[in-house]
């Protein structure tokens, strides 16, 4: 399993080792001690799975503290553009974007600690596997629009397809005025 840094601290692509035969292939997906000799000594306590199709946002969500989440996402089926937006007022990269194409054929995976909202395009028909280290929290439940101009993010789809829930959420400096970032 190769675990790799990314531009934004905290931020890691995960690699695994992938044993294929003529039956199929084989692979480790999550292994705590691993994990944690690489930085990741989480705890998931919840598993989330959603389908989507081409041209579906989904995102940019997070939880505010006391109930940010961590997630280690992975794609079952399919290829995604995922995003991690830094929302650590304390960090040097607060208010930056990184992203990352994932998809079922390399079988990489991206952890994205706690304090960051996370959001992805589905480039083709997908199924999105991630794993969360607190639970769902309704009431500390927030989001910024994946077309903020000040975040200038460049989805890779024509036409975008967002819930009306994400189609009303407020700018990352609209959030940061009000004090929810």
């Amino acid at each position: 399993m190769n675990f790799r840094e990314l531009e934004i601290k905290g931020v890691i692509e995960i690699t695994p080792t992938v044993f294929n035969d003529s039956r199929g292939y084989f692979f480790e997906f999550f292994h705590r001690q691993t994990f944690a000799k690489n930085g990741i000594a989480e705890d998931f306590l919840q598993d989330n799975h959603s389908y989507s199709l081409p041209g579906v946002i989904r995102g940019l969500h997070f939880q505010k503290t006391p109930h940010a989440q961590g997630k280690l996402v992975r794609v079952l089926k399919g290829k995604i553009f995922d995003v991690a937006v830094d929302l650590r007022r304390d960090s040097p990269t607060f208010g930056q974007s990184i992203s990352l194409i994932m998809d079922d054929q390399k079988h990489n995976m991206i952890y994205i600690p706690g304090g960051f909202a996370h959001g992805f395009a589905a480039m083709e028909e997908s199924i999105v596997n991630y794993k969360c280290t607190a639970l769902y929290h309704k009431e500390s439940e927030c989001g910024i629009r994946f077309d903020d101009p000040r975040l200038n993010i460049q989805w890779p789809v024509d036409q975008a397809i967002v819930s009306d829930k994400d189609k009303i959420l407020k700018s990352f400096d609209e959030l940061v005025k009000l004090g929810e970032i």
